[in-house]
């Protein structure tokens, strides 16, 4: 039987090929977070006569591609990781009520500021957009934490509970 695991970060915790495709995943995504975050907190800075509306229209655009891409890893750890762990400690309270909640407030975010940017008036000035690129800054920053708390906490907790046939019935599940 070959093992489905290889070291995972400096604290040394081998991850299994699950865990750490999970965490790999993190990568991609942050880099995507990064140009939100750095084009969320342009907006609205600067001219104050100026029109945000490209801005907000690019801001946009972004969002939408950085969500298909976070889509489906959140339904990798809720649909299969979460429900596993579940079993072990629990959904209601502790470390998945907490991943889940946070998941939820993130897209929340996201979710609104695409519903109120769906359709942009043609002049947008600083104030609005200021507000609306807000929400993404907020989401920004709750994914940033959430991840740091996956990787440090979570994925190693996983490590843990799970057995090796539930580690390699994950990975079959997110691949």
């Amino acid at each position: 039987m070959h093992s489905f695991c290889h070291m995972g970060g400096p604290e040394g915790v081998k991850l299994c090929a699950g865990l750490a495709q999970l965490k790999q995943e993190h990568g991609p995504l942050r880099a995507q977070m990064e140009q939100l975050l750095a084009a969320a907190e342009a907006i609205g800075r600067g001219e104050n006569d100026r029109n945000w509306r490209e801005p907000l229209a690019d801001l946009r655009e972004k969002v939408e591609s950085f969500g298909a891409a976070l889509d489906p890893h959140s339904e990798r750890e809720e649909g299969v990781l979460f429900p596993m762990m579940a079993r072990y400690i629990g959904r209601t309270t502790g470390p998945i009520a907490v991943m889940e909640y946070e998941h939820e407030q993130a897209k929340t975010r996201l979710s609104m500021f695409l519903e109120k940017t769906a359709q942009l008036p043609e002049n947008i000035d600083s104030r609005q957009a200021l507000t609306l690129a807000g929400a993404v800054i907020e989401a920004y920053h709750i994914l940033d934490e959430h991840f740091m708390k996956e990787e440090n906490v979570l994925f190693p907790m996983a490590e843990r509970l799970l057995s090796d046939a539930e580690k390699e019935e994950l990975f079959a599940r997110i691949n």
